[in-house]
């Protein structure tokens, strides 16, 4: 026992009482900006230890240290870090005046799930959008949008302008076919929803006639809740070989968020308001009609007289997409604390009105992030967020019965008169199957969330010394939101007359929880190595029930379902669980060597075998010449090159794996029968390899970076539905139909261009391409996506792109188009003069990539379109004509290039100096956003997709347009 003893105590006193023995000399200081203003929370640590404290509100800070003499590491968001030598002669008056990190070398990027590492030591090429970039200048309506023509790597689409979002974002090509093409939002730890729930409208539309009757109700996407304001930063893992580590829900990348915190100091306030106005971008026009060409098109030659004798000719497009609608948005933030508990408090409500009259968005947010440190050791932080929106989305996109706004407007004539009477009566539409302004004017579409997110982070240091610190870190929360659809048509409406009233009710819970713990040693045995292990479980649930009731036949007057002489009950229930376990090691030498190698091993619910463990590797290695000594001179700062390898999946569709059964009516009983979808057993995920490689540069004292990466991403079993004989008694499966590739590059170059006291130019530009490729298909070629050949669709064959377009010309089907663009690029610059003004714009450039625009052909059928009777190809024949007469013979008009050149965001900002210590900070601003657009397109906006966010994107039918929107800004800081 005592030769235990013996053993065991000095090793207790050598982990329990390092900093006793160590801890001699007391250092102090202070950390400033270029401008002389202190840094508030700076870290400051000894080199090559982990011995380190941050500076107070006021810049400075104290830190014990075991010698008289070393060097001190200084770093803070958004510059650059300093080593500051201290001896005898300093220890007490240390001043640091930190200077900004144009090219973020010194930024901190996630690099695993409890990991971080410094960028210029980063293996990876990850995208960082910080707060101003997303929300600082031209704010768009949602958080989603904000994202778009930022991401070097992803293709961001609108499906429509409908109030409450809806965009689709794909990073470095396509991921999946039939699975998950959107990327994981993760939120301070918690892992957030994204479905996209349809309303029903397809009852009313009977757009499931044709494409993918799943979602063509022009749904919204939730991850559209969250506030750009509360964000402070965001990380995009844009293929497996950095989000490896999130295994099986990383095939499409993963967004890392991570929202506004408090700071040690007195509480500040802020206050801000934004008022502006948004208007169509663009409007189609109306044909210019005379007798002749009424009478030609078939129409009442008589009513046309009637109506131009009494000058009753209308443009019925304007009157519904041309509404100004106004926007304001309405923030406070509070922030502060002290040196144990800091905190951030906001609360904002964002109302906008729509182009189309009885359209509009609403979004109020409450938010507050605590974070409390219990010990020296411990420490918590709470995110808690509620949120409640409202959108009312209007009636557009496909439909088979006419009754859309944009199907009921392309073959109505601007002669006919659609408007009410003095008594509210309108009339019936002649042309088409509705009156679309008596649809507007009396239907409901509305959409209500009530949302409630709460993420918990605890980092615990269970050991510490000089050269080796061990932490336990705990992260995870709740997802939760309520969603309730409301489609109401009233029996008055023309559409309704056999239906005689429809009241469409749907309700959606969504439970969504995940934890991760871990344990991470950082350990240094000397100032030359540095090792960091990770090791931990994780789990994540998803409950999520949608309840869809349609009834017809409504009593005049009532919404409520059970007054109705006809009701039909959906329900749709997913409940998953995934569980997985990691282990990781990071190795840094000479701080200019980085090695990184793990492995995460999942388990799914989803999968055919629900537990089977699936193993996600990845490695990285970056070797950073400069910092070496390899490569030192006065042209380069910086010489970076890495390398990345990583695996990641795609759970198997929700209940692909079961032979579903399905109810019917036998004898006049209820009973079920089994489903023509048959199961798969054998169902696995869908599988990712991606390696990356490239350089980075950093030139004339940093003020020039270039960043360059090459990547090749293959997915191995991609998921497909497979037609069976009818021999076999059903009608499809799921099933593992082939592999694809994308390779791609992206380049960055970031200057500062100018750096003066009276101006200084910031510019960033960034270029990114992508190329995609079936390799290995075990099904004969499939064609899905859109309404066939004739028209145009997309089709999934071996040797081709996964995004090619193919139809009919003049002969069999063949490529036609492909939707994946040439390349597409990004200018962003910011000019700051007199260190008050500021001017701040970012243009997108989206070479090629084609749409499947079938707007053009209903408005030719209907014979509304603006340029029927122009002849562009002199051949004596009406554009209109030229292109019906293609009907059946070539899909070739309907597939159009949809590249363009677009103005995102600009803005002209002020701050303003206040005399007085009540208003610390005043700031007027003018911004616009997606206000100028260059496009060859013959539609309302390139960027739609009437299929939503899946892999069908591009396909237009009678979209919402897209707006343009102008703000005028003031912010307030007390």
């Amino acid at each position: 026992m005592r030769q235990t003893l013996r053993i065991v105590v000095p090793l207790l006193l050598l982990v329990v009482l390092p900093s006793y023995l160590f801890a001699q000399v007391s250092l102090s200081g202070m950390v400033t900006d270029g401008k002389n203003a202190p840094i508030i929370g700076a870290s400051v640590k000894l080199r090559n230890s982990n011995i380190g404290t941050s500076t107070d509100a006021s810049g400075r800070f104290t830190l014990s240290v075991p010698n008289a003499t070393g060097y001190l590491e200084i770093s803070s968001v958004g510059f650059r870090s300093q080593s500051v030598a201290f001896d005898n002669s300093n220890l007490s008056g240390i001043s640091v005046q930190l200077v900004e990190d144009v090219g973020k070398l010194d930024e901190v990027v996630v690099t695993g799930l409890a990991t971080t590492v410094k960028r210029r030591n980063l293996a990876n090429a990850v995208a960082t959008v910080s707060s101003k970039e997303l929300a600082g200048t031209a704010p768009a309506q949602t958080f989603d949008a904000a994202l778009n023509g930022k991401i070097p790597g992803a293709y961001i689409n609108a499906n429509s302008g409908a109030p409450g979002g809806g965009i689709s974002v794909r990073l470095r090509g396509v991921t999946s076919i039939f699975g998950n093409t959107q990327p994981l939002y993760v939120i301070d730890g918690v892992f957030m929803d994204n479905t996209a729930t349809p309303a029903g409208l397809n009852s009313v539309t009977s757009a499931a006639a044709a494409g993918n009757a799943s979602n063509q109700d022009n749904p919204s996407s939730r991850i559209a809740d969250i506030r750009p304001e509360d964000i402070e930063s965001i990380e995009i893992l844009k293929g497996a070989s950095a989000a490896a580590i999130y295994g099986s829900k990383a095939a499409a990348g993963v967004v890392l968020i991570t929202t506004k915190r408090g700071r040690q100091g007195r509480t500040r306030v802020n206050v801000s308001q934004d008022v502006g106005f948004v208007k169509a971008r663009k409007l189609l026009g109306a044909r210019q009609l005379d007798e002749e060409k009424v009478a030609a098109q078939g129409w009442d030659v008589n009513e046309y007289k009637a109506a131009v004798a009494a000058g009753k000719i209308y443009d019925y497009e304007k009157e519904m997409y041309g509404e100004t609608g106004f926007t304001r948005n309405t923030t406070i933030g509070l922030t502060g604390g002290s040196d144990r508990t800091t905190f951030f408090f906001s609360a904002g409500q964002k109302d906008e009105e729509g182009i189309i009259a009885r359209t509009g968005y609403r979004n109020s947010s409450l938010r507050l992030n605590v974070d409390h440190r219990i010990t020296d050791n411990i420490k918590i932080g709470i995110s808690t967020n509620y949120i409640n929106s409202s959108a009312d989305r209007g009636l557009t996109q496909n439909d088979n019965a006419g009754v859309t706004f944009g199907v009921a407007l392309s073959s109505t004539p601007s002669f006919t008169e659609l408007h009410p009477d003095a008594n509210g009566n309108y009339p019936r539409n002649r042309y088409a199957a509705s009156n679309p302004l008596e649809t507007r004017d009396l239907m409901t579409n509305n959409e209500k969330v009530n949302r409630f997110v709460t993420g918990v982070n605890l980092d615990w240091i269970l050991q510490k010394s000089s050269k080796s610190t061990t932490r336990f870190i705990g992260r995870g929360g709740v997802d939760y939101y309520s969603l309730k659809t409301n489609a109401l048509f009233p029996s008055s409406l023309q559409f309704q007359a056999v239906n005689k009233g429809t009241s469409i009710q749907g309700f959606a819970n969504n439970l969504n929880t995940n934890y991760i713990f871990s344990f991470v040693n950082n350990f240094n045995p000397n100032e030359n190595v540095g090792l960091t292990t990770s090791a931990g479980i994780t789990q994540e649930r998803r409950d999520y029930d949608n309840l869809l009731n349609v009834a017809t036949q409504v009593i005049s007057g009532q919404s409520n379902v059970d007054q109705a002489g006809s009701l039909t009950a959906t329900q749709f229930r997913t409940k998953n669980q995934d569980d997985g376990f990691f282990i990781q090691e990071e190795a840094s030498l000479f701080d200019a060597i980085t090695l990184t190698a793990g492995v995460r091993f999942d388990k799914s619910t989803n999968n055919g075998d629900p537990d089977k463990l699936y193993a996600y590797p990845k490695a990285a290695v970056s070797w950073n010449l400069t910092r070496l000594g390899i490569k030192n001179s006065g042209i380069f700062d910086n010489i970076k090159v890495r390398a990345a390898y990583g695996e990641a999946g795609n759970f198997p569709a929700f209940g692909s794996k079961f032979t579903s059964l399905v109810v019917s009516n036998v004898d006049g009983l209820p009973g079920s029968i089994v489903s023509t979808q048959r199961g798969n057993p054998a169902i696995e995920p869908e599988r990712q390899t991606e390696f990356e490689a490239g350089f980075d540069l950093a030139l004339v004292n940093n003020r020039v970076n270039l960043e360059f990466t090459w990547y090749n991403k293959k997915i191995k079993d991609f998921l497909l539905l497979r037609t069976l004989p009818a021999s076999s008694g059903f009608s499809n499966e799921w099933v593992n139909a082939g592999d694809l590739q994308n390779k791609g590059i992206e380049i960055g170059l970031n200057a500062l261009v100018i750096a003066r006291d009276d101006i200084r130019w910031n510019s960033t530009v960034n270029f990114w391409k992508n190329r995609s490729k079936v390799t290995r298909l075990v099904i004969p070629p499939t064609v899905l996506g859109a309404f066939g050949n004739t028209l145009g669709t997309f089709k999934i064959e071996e040797g081709q792109s996964a995004t090619q377009i193919v139809g009919i010309d003049n002969g069999p089907a063949t490529k036609l188009g492909d939707q994946e663009p040439d390349f597409q690029m990004n200018f962003w610059n910011e000019l700051t003069f007199w260190k008050r003004l500021s001017l701040r714009f970012l243009i997108h450039w989206k070479q090629g990539g084609d749409n499947l625009n079938l707007t053009e052909l209903l408005t030719d059928l209907g014979g509304t379109s603006p340029d029927y009777d122009a002849d562009a190809n002199k051949n004596g024949v009406k554009d209109a004509l030229d292109r019906i007469n293609a009907l059946g013979v070539t899909a070739r008009p309907f597939v159009q290039d949809a590249g363009y050149v677009r103005l995102r965001e600009i803005a002209l900002y002020y701050n303003f100096k206040v005399p007085g210590n009540t208003i610390k900070g005043l700031r007027i601003g003018v911004s616009a956003n997606n206000y100028w657009t260059k496009t060859n397109y013959k539609s309302y906006d390139p960027e739609v997709s009437n299929f939503g966010s899946g892999f069908s994107t591009g396909v237009e039918v009678t979209p919402f347009p897209a707006a343009k929107r102008a703000s005028l800004h003031l912010s307030i800081d007390f």
